[in-house]
């Protein structure tokens, strides 16, 4: 399902008070909520996101709509189930995406001196965030295998899809996977670090 992450930026004269990451300590049921800071190698600060159902899977903006899309949603149980207990979190997130002021005053929890001329509405990104049949929100990776191929589905972060022991995994099941290929068998190291 895709979340559009908004972000603000700091003015860059406040950029200052943020010197790396600012990260809140997340939430076990929901890791993917809440913002943090991040400032990049050119000094802007980002600050962000939040994660509001969007209605496109390429959905970047509010205006953003595909009917197909839509269709696709509403005929999938496991989006009804995970309405069904999330909704009051959607009507938080989608309430910060339209008031800058509750957009701030989630920024304001790490960054308490910060006021609305502080933050510039910045661009957005959108997750995939796999779920379940059951409306269960998968955390981390679902890694999933099909003959002679292996998928790791929903790596929350860009460094995830780097992580070497994301790369040993999907070597180790390659490797499980074809038995017919015996210079890759006996050479699992080559196998393993050229999927890495």
């Amino acid at each position: 399902m895709p979340f559009r992450g908004e972000y603000y930026v700091l003015r860059r004269e406040r950029a200052d008070l943020v010197r790396g990451l600012i990260y809140p300590v997340p939430d076990p049921a929901l890791p993917f909520l809440g913002v943090h800071f991040t400032r990049g190698i050119d000094g802007v600060v980002e600050a962000g996101p939040n994660a509001v159902l969007a209605l496109k899977r390429e959905g970047y903006r509010r205006r953003d709509i595909s009917l197909r899309d839509i269709v696709d949603l509403a005929s999938f149980g496991g989006f009804w189930r995970m309405s069904r207990a999330q909704w009051r979190n959607g009507i938080t997130e989608a309430m910060r995406s339209l008031s800058k002021s509750r957009f701030l005053a989630s920024l304001q929890t790490l960054i308490p001196e910060l006021t609305e001329r502080d933050i510039i509405r910045a661009e957005s990104g959108v997750r995939a965030q796999a779920v379940g049949q059951d409306g269960r929100l998968i955390d981390d990776f679902h890694i999933q295998s099909a003959p002679r191929a292996v998928h790791v589905l929903n790596a929350p972060a860009a460094a995830a899809t780097a992580s070497l022991a994301i790369g040993s995994e999907v070597a180790e099941r390659l490797i499980a996977a074809l038995p017919n290929l015996p210079a890759i068998r006996t050479g699992a190291t080559r196998l393993h670090a050229a999927v890495v």
